[in-house]
């Protein structure tokens, strides 16, 4: 019995140490609260997060997210991934701020289309005070599918 679930504990990867492997952005992104705040500098409310502790020390850890890009007129090495799609996005109302990253490649990017599916793998960073900035934004970032290449 111990053999068995030793062999199912590493065929779903639990027994591998966290830092051995990447974790899914976005259940980690739903973790953190956000509260409504006025913010004087751009006059006009915002829902800004509360990052605890231990969730601090998720930044600077890999992670990967896999989701809609969204079309926006940025630098070449730069785009927004979604958790979802346009017609129920964070930028159309429909969803909050965790559902979207910012997204730093650390190469060109390729020819991508509006809603196209994507997955990246980057570093996490965690933004609390720029306001003009996502939430959650990864740097040093990479395509995982090979067709982007």
């Amino acid at each position: 019995m111990k053999t068995l679930l030793l062999l199912i504990l590493n065929f779903n990867g639990l027994a591998q140490p966290t830092e051995a492997r990447a974790e899914s952005g976005w259940g980690l992104f739903a973790r953190v609260n956000f509260r409504t705040k006025f913010i004087s500098e751009i006059n006009e409310f915002q829902l800004r997060p509360e990052f605890t502790e231990a969730f601090r020390k998720n930044e600077g850890r890999e992670i990967i997210l896999k989701g809609y890009y969204m079309a926006f007129n940025l630098a070449e090495d730069q785009l927004i991934l979604s958790q979802y799609s346009y017609v129920g996005c964070f930028f159309c109302g429909s969803a909050g701020p965790e559902s979207v990253a910012y997204i730093y490649l650390n190469n060109k990017r390729p020819k991508l289309k509006p809603d196209q599916v994507i997955a990246i793998k980057g570093k996490l960073k965690l933004n609390d005070r720029d306001v003009n900035q996502l939430t959650f934004i990864l740097e040093d970032a990479e395509l995982l599918d090979d067709t982007f290449k």
